[in-house]
């Protein structure tokens, strides 16, 4: 018999993966979590039946989460991380030896308990001594940050439920307020080709704009995500991506990585003329 986990990527696409099981399914107080395994991509990760993440391509979108900000500014001693719940980004964070602190705030505690279950790879990243988790609303907690952080990186799920509160204005403000003036925000910011997900890109573009001085777009090839092709934003007081690149610093740390690499860098911001068109 065969089994396959569909998504809907619009009304009139569907993106399918031929499942072997399923490991996992459980309501928490906020999503639906579910865990399949399948031949082609391994393990994968589904919330309220939207894919999050699957074994074959997740250093694509975690590294060029991480690697890109800390190729602009190796100075960073701390990081705030929003979401996350599966500790892909902790992990890639903790290759930094310079990094001092990583404070992780995810709003659903099961989840990371399902990723520490299915997905140990991903979840070591929470057993680093300067890793700490915080179980909570990530408003409520920036609002009573103390802290002046180096880097925020916003790893949301899409913007609806649990985590459409991570694309407000508001949200964007506090993250501006508690960045030092050499600081960077990352977040993922939604395919640009089926229409919805560009609208969305553009809503975010925009008010992110609006709130930092420089604000710039990259992209990467993600197989399972929709249209493969997705964005991410590069947000700062002050830094450019491309042109305050440390290339020959990053490089001389040797970090293992099977995507990045700081030619991609470079390239990952050469946007395609229909994407340059959504932005204006």
């Amino acid at each position: 018999m065969d089994l396959w986990y569909s998504e809907l990527h619009t009304d009139n696409v569907k993106f399918s993966i031929k499942i072997e099981k399923q490991l996992h399914s459980s309501q928490s107080e906020f999503q639906r979590i579910d865990v399949f395994d399948s031949v082609e991509y391994g393990r994968f990760l589904t919330l309220d039946g939207y894919l999050m993440l699957t074994e074959k391509d997740d250093f694509i979108y975690h590294e060029m989460l991480v690697h890109i900000p800390l190729a602009v500014n190796l100075g960073i001693k701390k990081v705030l991380v929003i979401g996350a719940g599966n500790g892909g980004v902790a992990r890639e964070l903790t290759d930094y030896k310079t990094i001092e602190q990583i404070d992780v705030v995810e709003i659903d505690e099961q989840l990371v308990e399902v990723a520490k279950e299915f997905f140990p790879y991903e979840a070591r990243g929470f057993e680093d001594k300067r890793v700490k988790l915080y179980v909570q609303d990530a408003l409520k907690f920036m609002r009573h940050s103390k802290i002046k952080y180096d880097l925020i990186i916003v790893d949301s799920s899409d913007p609806y439920g649990p985590g459409e509160v991570l694309f407000t204005k508001e949200f964007y403000g506090h993250c501006y307020n508690i960045l030092e003036e050499n600081g960077i925000l990352v977040n993922q910011h939604e395919s640009p080709f089926y229409e919805n997900d560009a609208n969305i890109l553009k809503r975010i573009h925009k008010r992110i704009s609006k709130t930092f001085e420089v604000s710039q777009i990259y992209e990467a090839h993600i197989p399972s995500f929709p249209a493969g092709h997705w964005t991410f934003g590069f947000a700062s007081k002050g830094l450019n991506a491309i042109k305050d690149l440390q290339a020959d610093a990053w490089n001389a740390l040797d970090i293992d990585t099977e995507y990045y690499n700081t030619d991609l860098h470079c390239g990952a911001f050469a946007l395609p003329n229909y994407v340059k068109e959504l932005l204006k």
